[in-house]
C-alpha cells in the first residue's frame, strides 16, 4: 500500500507533459513485455573457441611454444632521434580561452614537451619498466609480450592467478601502481598476476593479416594462460580489456573463476528503453538507484551529446586508422597530444575547462610520458588504432559474443567519471551472475592508473566473495 501511495503521489506531482510521457512508456512496456516473452529464446552459454594465424605468410606446421625472458631496452641513437624530431616540431597557435575544448591546448603542450625534452629520463624509466619480469612467447604466429608477477612466499596465504588486460591508449604500464597491491596478501588472499600487451600494442607483435579483433585476442590470451599452466583463473579489464576478458569468459567459462570489470558495454534493448522512459520519474520500478539516476540523466546530454563531443577519434580509428597513423607515428609531439588528451578528458570531462587539461591532477608527467614512449619506441600506434576498425567494421550486435550471455561470477566497479555509466540492471541483461556491483567514490576511465587502491580493494572484495560461495 505504501508503494502504491508513492506511485500515486509521484504521478500526480508530475507536469502534464511528464504524465503523458509516463503513460506512453507504460503502454510501450505492456506490449513490449509480451513481445519479449515470445521473442526470448534460450541462448547459448559459450561461444566458439576457434583458431587463427596472424603471422607473416602461411601458417607453419608447428610453433615454438617456449616462453622467453624479455627486457625493455633503449639506446642513445633512439633518444637522439626523439630529440631531433621534438626540436623540429611546428606548433599551431591556440585560440584565446580555448582551454581543452578544441583538443590538447598547444600552450600547455609546449610545457609538456619541454619537460619531455629536457627533464624526462627515458633510461631511468626503462629501468622502472624492467622492475617486473617480462616475457614473450609465440601464439598464432605472433610474439606475445606479458609481465608475470608472483607474490612473495608466505605461509597460510591463498595464491590466485589473475590476468589483467589494458585498453587504448593505455598499456601494461597502467598497472604498475596496482601490482604491488595485488601481490600483497589481503586477509590471506593474494594474486599471481599476468599482464599481457594486446597484440599490436607496445611490445606484442601486431597482426599481419586483417580481422584481428577482440575474439582473436581473447583466444590468444586463453592459450597464454594454458601455456603458463593455469587451468582456472580470474580476469580483470577495462576499455578494450573489458571486452577481451568478457570474450575469454564466454569461450571457456570453466576456466574463469571470476570476471571483474571497470567498464561495461550493455546491450541496448527493451529493458534499457523502458529505463530511459520511466527511470527519471520512478527509477525503482525499472531497477535504477538514485545514484544511477544522477549519473545517467539527463540522458541525451550525458550519453549522446557528450559522446559525440568525445568520439571523433573513435570514428577515425574505426574507419581510416592508417591515415591518421601516418602523422602520429612520425611525430612524437603529435603522438603525445593524441594520447594525452584522452588521459585528460577521460579522467574527468570537466578537465576540458582547464588551461592545462587537469592532466597532472591524477598523473605525473613521468608516468604519462612513459606510456607515450611505449607506443613511440615500438611504433605501435597505428596497429593499436586498427583494433577499432577490426572490431567495429561490422555491427557489434550481430557478433556471436554480443548475442551470448555471460554466466561466470562477475563484479563491476562503476567509477563516477567513466565515459558512460552502466547501471547494474542494464549489466544484468548480459552478465547473468553479478556477485558485486560497487559505486566507486571517485575516478574515471583509467581506474588502475588513477585509483589503484580503490580498484584493488574492490577486486579483493569481489574475489573473496566468489571464493566463499
Amino acid at each position: 500500500m505504501q508503494r502504491l501511495q508513492i506511485l500515486k503521489d509521484t504521478f500526480f506531482g508530475l507536469s502534464a507533459v511528464q504524465q503523458q510521457q509516463l503513460l506512453i512508456g507504460s503502454a510501450v512496456a505492456a506490449g513490449g513485455i509480451m513481445a519479449y516473452i515470445v521473442y526470448k529464446r534460450k541462448k547459448p552459454r559459450t561461444i566458439p573457441f576457434g583458431d587463427g594465424w596472424w603471422g607473416v605468410g602461411e601458417k607453419t606446421l608447428s610453433e615454438d611454444q617456449k616462453i622467453y625472458p624479455f627486457q625493455v631496452e633503449t639506446s642513445d641513437k633512439e633518444i637522439e632521434d626523439l630529440y631531433e624530431r621534438i626540436d623540429r616540431t611546428r606548433y599551431a597557435d591556440p585560440l584565446e580561452d580555448g582551454r581543452f575544448h578544441y583538443g590538447f591546448n598547444s600552450t600547455y603542450l609546449k610545457k609538456v614537451v619541454s619537460y619531455w625534452r629536457h627533464e624526462f629520463d627515458w633510461k631511468k624509466q626503462v629501468a622502472v619498466l624492467n622492475k617486473y619480469p617480462h616475457f614473450k612467447t609465440k601464439i598464432e604466429g605472433l610474439d606475445v609480450h606479458f609481465i608475470h608477477v608472483r607474490p612473495p612466499h608466505r605461509e597460510n596465504q591463498k595464491v590466485l592467478p589473475i590476468m589483467i588486460v589494458h585498453g587504448w591508449p593505455g598499456s601494461f604500464y597502467e598497472f604498475y601502481k596496482i601490482l604491488p597491491l595485488l601481490t600483497q596478501s589481503c586477509d590471506g588472499v593474494v594474486f599471481e598476476v599476468i599482464c599481457p600487451s594486446i597484440p599490436g600494442y607496445g611490445f606484442s607483435e601486431a597482426s599481419h593479416k586483417q580481422g584481428f579483433n577482440s575474439l582473436a585476442a581473447a583466444r590468444i590470451f586463453l592459450k597464454l594462460m594454458e601455456r603458463l599452466g593455469f587451468s582456472q583463473f580470474y580476469l580483470q579489464g577495462g576499455d578494450w580489456g573489458s571486452l577481451i576478458t568478457t570474450n575469454m569468459a564466454q569461450m571457456k567459462p570453466q576456466c574463469v573463476k571470476g570476471l571483474h570489470l571497470n567498464m561495461c558495454m550493455s546491450n541496448r534493448g527493451f529493458k534499457v528503453l523502458l529505463s530511459l522512459l520511466i527511470g527519471p520519474y520512478l527509477p525503482f520500478l525499472v531497477g535504477l538507484s538514485r545514484e544511477d539516476v544522477r549519473r545517467l540523466f539527463p540522458f541525451f546530454e550525458k550519453n549522446v551529446f557528450e559522446m559525440l563531443r568525445e568520439s571523433g577519434y573513435f570514428h577515425i580509428q574505426a574507419t581510416k586508422p592508417d591515415t591518421a597513423g601516418c602523422g602520429v607515428n612520425d611525430s612524437p609531439v603529435g603522438l603525445a597530444a593524441w594520447i594525452l588528451e584522452k588521459f585528460s578528458s577521460w579522467a574527468d570531462l570537466k578537465n576540458r575547462d582547464l588551461e592545462d587539461g587537469g592532466l597532472e591532477r591524477k598523473f605525473s608527467l613521468d608516468d604519462l610520458l612513459t606510456n607515450v614512449m611505449i607506443y613511440w619506441t615500438t611504433g605501435s600506434i597505428t596497429s593499436s588504432m586498427r583494433f577499432y576498425k577490426e572490431n567495429l567494421g561490422t555491427n557489434l550486435n550481430n557478433r556471436v559474443d554480443f548475442k551470448t550471455e555471460i554466466f561466470v561470477p562477475t563484479g563491476f566497479a562503476a567509477f563516477p567519471n567513466e565515459l558512460m555509466h552502466c547501471p547494474k540492471s542494464w549489466a544484468q541483461i548480459r552478465y547473468r551472475n553479478i556477485q558485486s556491483y560497487t559505486f566507486m567514490p571517485r575516478g574515471g576511465h583509467f581506474a588502475a592508473f588513477e585509483e589503484p587502491q580503490l580498484l584493488a580493494d574492490d577486486l579483493f572484495n569481489f574475489v573473496k566473495k566468489v571464493e566463499k560461495s
